[in-house]
C-alpha cells in the first residue's frame, strides 16, 4: 500500500490546526458558550464511558441527542440525569448493534429528518480470540469500522439534509503500527492477534474520515481522533495479567489510572471539540489528539501523531470501495 503519495505529503506539510485547549481540558470546557439548541446528534456507545461524557456535553449545550447502544436500558440513569439538568436538550435511546447489519439498517430506517452530528464512538478492544460475525467479519473490524461505515452511509441523506453536518470518528493510538490489511482483513490466513486486529480497525476508522471528503460538497465534514489513555468499559476484555502489565492494576486487583491517564470527561473532550466547536467549522479529513490536530508520523514505533498509512487518500478510497462491497455481499 502506498503511503507516500503527493496528497499524503501535502497533509504532512500544511500547518496543523491548533486550539487554546490543553490535553487536560474536559468535554464541557471545549464548547463552553456554544449553543446547540435545535441541533440533532447521534452518539454510538453513548451509555457509558467516553460516550456518556460526549452525550452530557452535547445535551447540556442544548442539542437533541440520541444514545445509540446495544443495551438502551443501560442509558436510563444518564437520561434521568439529563432530564433534570437545566437547559439540557432532550435525550433518548435507540437500539444499535454495530456488528449486526440488520440492527444498523433498522436504526437508519427509524431515523427521520436531518442529522447534524454523528459521533462514531462505540467500540471493542483486544478480543482474546478471533471472533466472527454471521457474515464472517472479524468482530473488532465489524464493530469498530464496518458497522460505523454502514451507519454513516445509511444516514448520509440525513447528514446532507442538515446542511453543515459533522462526523466524528473515535480512533486510537493503536492504529500507528497496524495498517489495514487489504489482503487478509479478517485474519483468515495470518495468525490472529488481538492488538493487531484492534489497531487495524482503528486505522480503518481514520481512513473513514479521510474517505468522507467525497461528501464535502454536501456540507458534511468528518474527522478522527485519539482520546488518549482512559479507563472505561473498553478494557473489559483484558485479563488481569495484561492490566497489571499496563500498570493500572495492583496485586489485589484494584484498578487505578496512571498519572498520564485522562478522566472520561477529559478523554471525551476531543470528540466534543470536533463535534461542536466553531473552531472546526469546515475542517475535514484530519486526525486530532489532546484537542489539537496531530502531525503525520512516518518513523517506526511512534508515540503519538497519525500514521501516514491512515491518512493516505488512495488507501481511504480503496477501503471505501472495499467496505461498500462488503455491505452488499450477504
Amino acid at each position: 500500500m502506498t503511503t507516500n503519495t503527493p496528497a499524503a505529503r501535502n497533509a504532512a506539510d500544511r500547518p496543523l490546526l491548533t486550539t487554546p485547549f490543553t490535553a487536560r481540558a474536559d468535554a464541557r470546557e471545549v464548547i463552553a458558550g456554544v449553543d446547540l439548541t435545535g441541533r440533532r446528534a447521534v452518539v454510538t456507545g453513548g451509555a457509558s464511558g467516553l460516550g456518556a461524557e460526549t452525550v452530557r456535553a452535547l445535551a447540556e449545550a442544548g442539542a437533541e441527542v440520541t444514545v445509540a447502544t446495544r443495551r438502551p436500558e443501560a442509558a436510563e440513569p444518564l437520561l434521568r440525569e439529563l432530564a433534570a439538568a437545566d437547559g439540557a436538550g432532550p435525550v433518548r435511546t435507540a437500539p444499535l448493534d454495530l456488528s449486526d447489519l440488520t440492527s444498523v439498517d433498522a436504526f437508519v430506517r427509524n431515523w427521520s429528518g436531518p442529522l447534524d452530528i454523528l459521533v462514531a464512538n462505540a467500540g471493542i478492544m483486544a478480543l482474546p480470540e478471533r471472533t466472527l460475525t454471521p457474515r464472517g467479519w472479524e468482530m473488532q473490524l465489524a464493530t469498530n469500522h464496518l458497522g460505523h461505515f454502514a451507519l454513516a452511509t445509511g444516514l448520509h441523506p440525513s447528514l446532507r439534509e442538515a446542511g453543515s453536518a459533522r462526523i466524528v470518528v473515535v480512533s486510537s493510538g493503536a492504529h500507528l503500527n497496524a495498517p489495514f490489511d487489504f489482503d487478509d482483513p479478517h485474519f483468515e490466513h495470518r495468525p490472529y492477534d488481538p492488538w493487531t486486529a484492534y489497531g487495524q480497525s482503528k486505522s480503518a476508522d481514520v481512513l473513514l474520515a479521510a474517505g468522507a471528503r467525497r461528501w464535502a460538497a454536501d456540507g458534511i465534514t468528518a474527522n478522527a481522533l485519539n482520546p488518549g489513555y482512559v479507563l472505561t468499559n473498553l478494557q473489559r476484555h483484558l485479563d488481569e495479567d495484561t492490566m497489571r502489565a499496563f500498570g493500572v492494576m495492583d496485586d489485589d486487583g484494584n484498578v487505578t489510572p496512571l498519572p498520564y491517564y485522562k478522566t472520561p470527561a477529559q478523554g471525551a473532550a476531543t470528540s466534543v471539540l470536533l463535534a461542536a466547536s466553531p473552531l472546526l467549522e469546515g475542517v475535514t479529513g484530519r486526525y486530532f489528539e489532546d484537542n489539537q490536530e496531530a502531525p503525520v508520523v512516518t518513523e517506526e514505533n511512534p508515540t503519538g501523531g497519525v500514521a501516514a498509512h491512515a491518512v493516505d487518500p488512495e488507501a481511504a478510497d480503496r477501503l471505501w470501495a472495499y467496505a461498500t462491497e462488503a455491505l452488499r455481499t450477504p
